[in-house]
C-alpha cells in the first residue's frame, strides 16, 4: 500500500465509527492553513509599503492580486492597514486552530465511547462458537489496550493530515510568489518524503508485531492470575516467568526500535529543511538573479512548508506506530459482528409445554458429531436428569436448551417453536443456570444474588427476596457470619469464600431469578453432604412448579427425577424413571448405580 491509499484506508476505518464528522476536521484544517499561508504572503505587500517601492507595473501575478485587493479596501499604501489585515488573518487562524483541536478532542472522546460500548455490545451478542475459539486475554487486550492505542492514533492521524494540508497551502502560496523557487524546493521535498517511505514501512511492521505481542502477553498475564492459587501452590512460576520474559523481551525490543525510528525522524527534520532551502536560495540568487523580496517571502513560506512536511513525516510515523492496533481493532470488530447470534422473531410466552429434541446432530468442528440423532423430551414442570460418563454430551445438550448452540441437523423446539424462529431474549430471560464452574462477581453478596437490581438497605421488598433465595440455597447462615453480612464484598470470582459457599451463592442467584427452566450442571458437586441435601430439598420443592434439568454424576441427586436419560458418546442409550432404569437387567444405568453403591 502506498501512502495515499493508506490514508484513504484509515479514513474509512475512523469514519466507520465516528461518521462523516471526520470531514469537518479536514475543513477546519484547510481554513486554518489558508489563513496562515495568506498571512505570511501578506508580508510581501508589507515589505513594499514599508520601503515605499510599490509600482503596480513591476508586480508579479500574486503580488498584483494582493495589491488590487488592498487597493479595493483602500489600504494598499497604508502600513497600518496592511498590519491590521495580517493581524486579523492570524487571529482568525488561531480561532480556527482552537476549533480544530477542540473538535478533534471531542471526536476522540466520542470514538472511545463508540468503541468501548460497541465492543461491549458486540461481545455480549457474539455466538458461543466464536467465544470458545478465543481467550479472555484476547478480549481484554482488544477492548482495553488496542482500543486505547487506536484512540490515541486518531489525534495523530488528524494532525498528520493537518500538516499535509498546511504544507500544500504553504507551497501553493509560494508557487504564486515565485514558481521557479517553489518548484525546486517541492521537488526536493517530495524526494525526501519518498525516502521516508522505507522507514514508514518498517515502523508499520513493528506496530503490527507490537499489537500481536501485546495480545500474547496479556493472555499469559490473565491466565497466570486466573490460575494464581494453583501456580503458587505447585511452584509453577518458573515456566510461566520464562514465557512472560520472552514475550516482554520481544515487545520491548520492538517498542525500542519504534522509538529509535522516531528519534531519527526528529533529529534530521530541521537539518534537511535548512539544507534544502539554503541550496535553492543560492541557485535563485546566483543563477537566476531573482529579486530578494519575493525570495524572502517564498523562503518563509517554504521554510514553513518544509517544517510541515517533516512534521507530517513525524506524525505519520506516530500513526504507523499504532497502525497495528487500528487494524487489530477494526478486524476484531468485523469478526465479532460477523459472528453475532441470529435471533428469531417469535417471542415466547412463559414456558408451558416443553422442549423437544428431534433427530438432533451437533458438531463443534470438522472432527465429527458429538451428538448423534438425539431425540429427547423435557416436559414443562417436570424434572429431567441427564447422566453418563464425562464427554457423553450432557453439557452440550444443556447448551442447546439455552440455544447457545444450534443443531447441525435436526430441530430443537421450545413450546413448539423451532429453534431458529425463537426470540433468544424472550427465552433466556426464563432460564436459571447453575454450572459446575461458579460465576461470582467481585461485589457484595447482595449484588451477587440480585445482580444489581437495587440496594437492599433501601428496598425492604428486595431485601426480603434476596434473603429468601439465600435461605432456599442454604446460604443465609454462612452469609450472616461474614464481616458485613449481605454487604460483604466477596473478591474476584468469590476468592474470599470457600468453594461450597461460592456454589451456594450461585444457586441463590438463580433461585432469586424465579426461572421457568432451571438448568443444574453438577450444581452440588462442590458442596458438603449437608449443604447438598438442603439444596436438593429446595430443588425437590420446585417439582411441579418449575422445569428442572439436572446433570449429575452422583446419582443420589436424581432419585426424584420424573425422567432420566442415559447418554454414551453422544447417543441416548436408555430412558425412563429412576426406578425403571435401576431395575433394568444389564442396563448401563443399573451398572452405574451399583458402582456408586446406591
Amino acid at each position: 500500500m502506498n501512502t495515499f491509499s493508506d490514508i484513504l484506508h484509515y479514513v474509512r476505518i475512523y469514519r466507520r465509527y465516528i461518521g462523516q464528522r471526520i470531514y469537518l476536521v479536514f475543513a477546519l484544517a484547510i481554513l486554518a492553513a489558508f489563513t496562515q499561508g495568506l498571512g505570511f504572503t501578506m508580508l510581501l505587500p508589507l515589505l513594499r509599503v514599508s520601503q515605499s517601492t510599490t509600482n503596480p507595473e513591476e508586480l508579479s501575478g500574486a503580488e498584483e492580486v494582493l495589491y488590487n485587493t488592498l487597493a479595493w479596501m483602500g489600504i494598499a499604501d497604508s502600513l497600518v492597514g496592511v498590519l491590521l489585515v495580517i493581524s486579523g488573518l492570524f487571529l482568525m487562524k488561531g480561532a480556527l486552530q482552537f476549533a480544530r483541536v477542540s473538535y478533534i478532542g471531542y471526536l476522540q472522546a466520542d470514538l472511545l465511547k463508540q468503541l468501548k460500548t460497541g465492543f461491549f455490545d458486540a461481545y455480549n451478542g457474539m455466538t458461543y462458537r466464536y467465544f470458545i475459539t478465543q481467550n479472555a486475554g484476547h478480549f481484554i487486550n482488544v477492548i482495553n489496550g488496542q482500543v486505547r492505542r487506536l484512540y490515541g492514533s486518531f489525534k495523530q492521524f488528524a494532525n498528520a493530515l493537518t500538516k499535509a494540508v498546511s504544507a500544500f497551502t504553504f507551497f501553493a502560496f509560494a508557487f504564486a510568489v515565485n514558481w521557479r523557487f517553489a518548484l525546486m524546493v517541492l521537488a526536493l521535498g517530495v524526494g525526501v518524503l519518498f525516502l521516508f517511505q522505507f522507514l514508514n514501512a518498517y515502523v508499520r511492521s513493528l506496530s503490527r508485531r507490537v499489537s500481536s505481542e501485546m495480545s500474547r502477553l496479556n493472555k499469559l498475564l490473565v491466565q497466570s492470575l486466573q490460575a494464581f492459587k494453583y501456580v503458587m501452590a505447585t511452584k509453577q512460576t518458573d515456566q510461566l516467568r520464562t514465557e512472560v520474559d520472552d514475550s516482554i523481551g520481544r515487545l520491548t525490543g520492538d517498542i525500542f526500535r519504534q522509538r529509535m525510528a522516531g528519534a531519527l525522524t526528529k533529529s534530521i527534520r530541521q537539518p534537511i529543511s535548512v539544507v534544502v532551502i539554503t541550496g535553492v536560495i543560492l541557485i535563485q540568487a546566483l543563477v537566476f538573479d531573482a529579486p530578494l523580496a519575493p525570495i524572502f517571502v517564498a523562503l518563509l513560506l517554504f521554510h514553513k512548508g518544509m517544517q510541515a512536511i517533516m512534521g507530517l513525516q513525524k506524525m505519520w510515523q506516530s500513526v504507523m506506530d499504532k497502525v497495528g492496533s487500528v487494524e487489530v481493532v477494526d478486524e476484531e470488530m468485523r469478526q465479532v459482528q460477523k459472528n453475532q447470534e441470529r435471533s428469531g422473531s417469535r417471542r415466547l410466552r412463559p414456558f408451558s409445554r416443553g422442549i423437544e429434541f428431534q433427530s438432533v446432530c451437533f458438531a463443534y468442528d470438522d472432527d465429527g458429531d458429538v451428538l448423534h440423532d438425539v431425540n429427547i423430551s423435557v416436559p414443562a414442570n417436570q424434572t429431567v436428569a441427564l447422566v453418563g460418563e464425562s464427554g457423553a454430551g450432557k453439557s452440550t445438550l444443556v447448551d442447546m436448551m439455552t440455544l447457545m448452540l444450534k443443531p447441525r441437523t435436526g430441530t430443537v423446539e421450545i413450546d413448539g417453536v423451532p429453534h431458529d424462529e425463537v426470540d433468544l431474549g424472550s427465552w433466556r430471560k426464563q432460564i436459571g443456570y447453575v454450572s459446575q464452574e461458579t460465576v461470582v462477581f467481585d461485589d457484595t453478596v447482595a449484588n451477587n444474588i440480585s445482580l444489581w437490581q437495587g440496594d437492599i438497605d433501601e428496598d425492604p421488598a428486595l431485601r426480603e427476596r434476596v434473603i429468601h433465595a439465600a435461605k432456599r440455597a442454604h446460604a443465609h447462615y454462612f452469609i450472616q457470619d461474614l464481616p458485613d453480612g449481605y454487604q460483604t464484598v466477596v473478591g474476584d470470582r468469590g476468592v474470599r469464600l470457600s468453594g461450597g459457599q461460592r456454589q451456594r451463592l450461585f444457586v441463590a442467584r438463580e433461585l432469586f431469578k424465579q426461572p421457568n427452566l432451571l438448568l443444574l450442571d453438577e450444581a452440588t458437586s462442590d458442596l458438603d453432604t449437608a449443604s447438598e441435601q438442603h439444596i436438593q430439598d429446595s430443588i425437590d420443592a420446585l417439582q411441579g412448579e418449575v422445569t428442572v434439568v439436572i446433570i449429575a454424576h452422583r446419582l443420589s441427586t436424581v432419585k426424584n427425577a420424573d425422567r432420566v436419560y442415559v447418554l454414551d458418546e453422544g447417543r441416548v442409550i436408555e430412558e425412563g424413571s429412576y426406578e425403571e432404569l435401576r431395575m433394568r437387567e444389564n442396563g448401563e444405568f443399573r451398572e452405574m448405580v451399583e458402582i456408586q453403591s446406591l
